[in-house]
């Protein structure tokens, strides 16, 4: 059996109802607790279904962060000039404030200190396009792979620190917070 294409309309509702189902199911309780088994029971769909689009679990959960992982790569590059410190993307306080709402999903997918699947995938996100960013848009175009780590390791240990309340703040204090740890850090380069 052939595995179904990216932009097959089944696939993609498969995929997506899979998705969510994980999602809801990590609201009840931790990611290491929900199985395949209640996943595909939850979903509606068949075991050999589930394996025909994801490898397993830890996969399952990497591609239900990905729309996470993208709105964070976006509002912190949501610029056109360069900002200053004291003035963070209006996009980052709404991050912050969306993932506030699942926290508890969260959670489950960004462990404290930023592993997890969540934390993996957001880690690598980021770091790459914080390359990208340092070469192409700001001053000097220079790439620094030890900057963009730390970037990119600073904001996900922040954003893991805060789900898993070891962080306090609300989601303007702490996307100005942020916001100017990742500016002097990129200023560090």
């Amino acid at each position: 059996m052939t595995p179904p294409s990216a932009t097959d309309p089944r696939g993609l509702r498969t995929r997506a109802r899979l998705r969510e189902t994980l999602l809801t199911a990590c609201e009840d309780q931790p990611l290491e607790q929900v199985s395949v088994s209640e996943v595909v029971r939850r979903a509606g769909v068949g075991r050999a279904t589930f394996y025909l689009h994801y490898e397993d679990l830890h996969a399952l959960a990497v591609d239900a962060c990905a729309t996470l992982v993208r709105d964070a790569i976006e509002a912190l590059h949501a610029w056109k000039t360069l900002p200053g410190p004291d003035h963070p993307p209006a996009e980052l306080t709404s991050l912050f404030a969306s993932v506030r709402k699942r926290a508890g999903i969260y959670r489950s997918l960004l462990r404290p200190g930023g592993g997890g699947p969540l934390g993996e995938l957001l880690h690598t996100e980021l770091m790459e396009r914080s390359l990208h960013e340092r070469r192409t848009r700001l001053p000097g175009g220079t790439a620094d792979e030890a900057i963009a780590c730390a970037v990119a390791g600073a904001f996900t240990g922040v954003l893991a620190a805060w789900v898993h309340g070891q962080v306090p703040g609300e989601p303007p204090q702490l996307a100005a917070q942020t916001w100017r740890l990742l500016v002097s850090l990129h200023a560090a380069g």
